[in-house]
């Protein structure tokens, strides 16, 4: 559908919709340009703060994979007519603590009566245009690094079927509010070049990110699951059967694109198309820079992981083992 919009023409655009990346930049001047984005979800969490605080972060997080530094941000929300006062207080707190901690200015906003409750941001922020993430860049030989856990969705899933730990609940949330400001800053350490392409990892789950990046760069990934956290009580949601429609969605969409060995179990297969809210950053590191990468990772405290490496194009797409 998007094809068929019609094309504008601003030279100062430097990235549009047309190539699927995590948000829009548009040139101020040579040094400076802005970075836009919006996003909103529904609950993820039984504490209103915190599912502020969760929609905040997951909305800043484009921002961070764009390597840009968020300055203001409109709230959107989608309110039920039976909802409370101080419900509504909560999340709008949530949120704003969130943004406080990311130094950004809440500046106003915009609600809606919704039979089904939403909220989340409009965010812009500011990058040096030399120095722009895009979700296209790879090169065969590259390393990826993935600077969170993933499983948010089926844990998320179990939550609402009442089975889930309170060991993975705590562990879910507690990545989910961390922004992704540490492994951005860490990374924008580096020189420039080491850093390939870089995206976030939330709906479309970790494949389906992964194919975007390799699929616009003209290459093909390797993934080792056995190189992937997973978060606590993660694989046996799976396992019971905590399924999202998101991930089957995700499943149907690139299932083409990926070929499993036969050892890699059907519930890490389920979790790697699994949707996350707030996931990591995804990033392709040149790989005579892979140790400087982890090593700035690491002394912010980000649990990064090589979770594979990118080669030349071929078919599938994606290989996991």
């Amino acid at each position: 559908m998007l094809r068929r919009l019609p094309r504008q023409t601003d030279p100062n655009v430097l990235v549009g919709f047309e190539t699927s990346d995590d948000a829009g930049v548009y040139l101020l001047n040579e040094s400076t340009a802005l970075v836009q984005t919006v996003d909103f979800l529904t609950p993820i969490a039984d504490d209103p703060f915190v599912y502020g605080q969760i929609a905040a972060a997951n909305s800043l997080s484009d921002v961070y994979a764009m390597g840009g530094r968020p300055l203001s941000a409109l709230s959107i929300l989608g309110f039920p007519a039976a909802g409370t006062p101080d419900l509504m207080e909560q999340i709008l707190r949530g949120g704003i603590s969130k943004m406080e901690e990311a130094h950004c200015a809440v500046i106003g906003g915009h609600s809606v009566r919704d039979d089904e409750l939403k909220f989340g941001y409009a965010v812009t922020g500011v990058v040096d245009p030399r120095r722009i993430w895009r979700n296209i860049g790879v090169r065969p030989g590259d390393v990826l690094l993935l600077t969170k856990p993933i499983g948010t969705g089926v844990i998320a899933t179990a939550l609402k079927n009442g089975r889930a730990s309170e060991e993975s609940v705590a562990a879910a949330i507690a990545s989910m509010t961390r922004l992704n400001r540490d492994p951005a800053e860490a990374l924008l350490q580096l020189d420039p070049a080491a850093v390939r392409a870089v995206t976030d990892v939330t709906g479309f789950g970790l494949l389906g990110h992964l194919r975007e990046m390799a699929a616009g760069s003209g290459v093909s990934a390797e993934l080792s699951h056995a190189a992937i956290e997973f978060f606590p009580g993660a694989v046996q949601a799976a396992h019971d059967g905590h399924i999202a429609g998101g991930l089957k969605n995700n499943r149907e969409f690139i299932a083409g694109c990926v070929d499993f060995v036969e050892t890699v179990q059907e519930d890490h297969r389920a979790l790697l198309f699994d949707p996350q809210t707030s996931g990591g950053l995804l990033a392709a590191i040149a790989p005579d820079s892979t140790d400087a990468a982890v090593a700035a990772l690491r002394t912010r405290g980000v649990p990064a992981r090589v979770i594979g490496r990118a080669v030349e194009k071929r078919s599938p797409l994606l290989s996991v083992t």
